[in-house]
């Protein structure tokens, strides 16, 4: 096969396929006389594999993966792969965790702060806390106070009122200082509890979604290893039939 009837399947450019036959991601290429490179059903497979790595793994890591198993060092490719994994995995439980963190904050929301801002003295009034706790969180990135730019007193608005309520109200749930700067991380990139609920549900059809392309690339890429165990086993074959008998 030329490379054009490799591209054909994808909707590629035969110029692409040779790009990905000299990054590695094919297996080597034999060539014509005329110097044209020639493709079997295993290139075929393998480029496959590699496109379906690509959606799950990124392009790189997809090029690594499949150069890997090309150089036959398979468990190389495999460590690539449960890397991958083992990322997934840890996002998967910080969505867990911001989800329930969400989930257990109370019904009724504090009375929103109206007037000036407030110091530390008095935002640790409001909330029965002692200024020195109100200075950890800010700094573990809980808290996020204005300076006032003469004095260079904090103080807090708002925002900073509810995010010190929020992290009270999570801290008496049994929740750790990096759990709270993680929750309110998320609530402020997401702007507001409402639209972190939608961001929540966004996020969990993200991870399903790159959860199901890990599997069909590693489903791609068995596909690939097996033909490629098939063939190397009918070559061994081959070559003992045509092996001249022992004197």
């Amino acid at each position: 096969m030329r490379p054009i009837d490799l591209a054909r399947e994808h909707g590629l450019s035969a110029q692409a396929i040779r790009n990905y036959d000299d990054a590695g991601a094919l297996p080597p290429t034999e060539r014509s006389t005329s110097g044209h490179r020639r493709y079997t059903p295993l290139h075929a497979q393998a480029l496959r594999s590699f496109l379906a790595l690509r959606t799950g793994h990124g392009h790189g890591q997809a090029v690594e993966i499949m150069r890997a198993v090309n150089e036959g060092d398979n468990e190389s490719a495999y460590r690539l792969i449960d890397v991958a994994h083992v990322a997934l995995r840890a996002e998967r439980g910080t969505r867990t965790e911001v989800a329930t963190a969400l989930a257990g904050l109370s019904a009724t929301a504090p009375a929103p702060l109206r007037g000036r801002p407030l110091t530390v003295g008095e935002l640790a009034r409001r909330l029965c806390l002692h200024p020195a706790t109100l200075r950890t969180w800010e700094t573990a990135g809980i808290l996020r106070p204005d300076r006032d730019r003469v004095t260079g007193y904090r103080h807090y608005g708002p925002d900073g009122v509810r995010d010190a309520e929020i992290a009270r109200q999570l801290r008496r749930g049994g929740y750790r200082l990096r759990q709270v700067a993680q929750f309110l991380e998320s609530l402020r990139a997401a702007g507001g509890a409402e639209a972190l609920g939608v961001f929540l549900e966004s996020w969990q059809q993200r991870l399903t979604v790159r959860s199901r392309n890990l599997l069909a690339g590693a489903a791609q890429l068995d596909r690939y290893l097996t033909m490629r165990d098939e063939i190397a086993r009918e070559d061994v074959s081959a070559a003992a039939a045509h092996r001249p008998p022992r004197p």
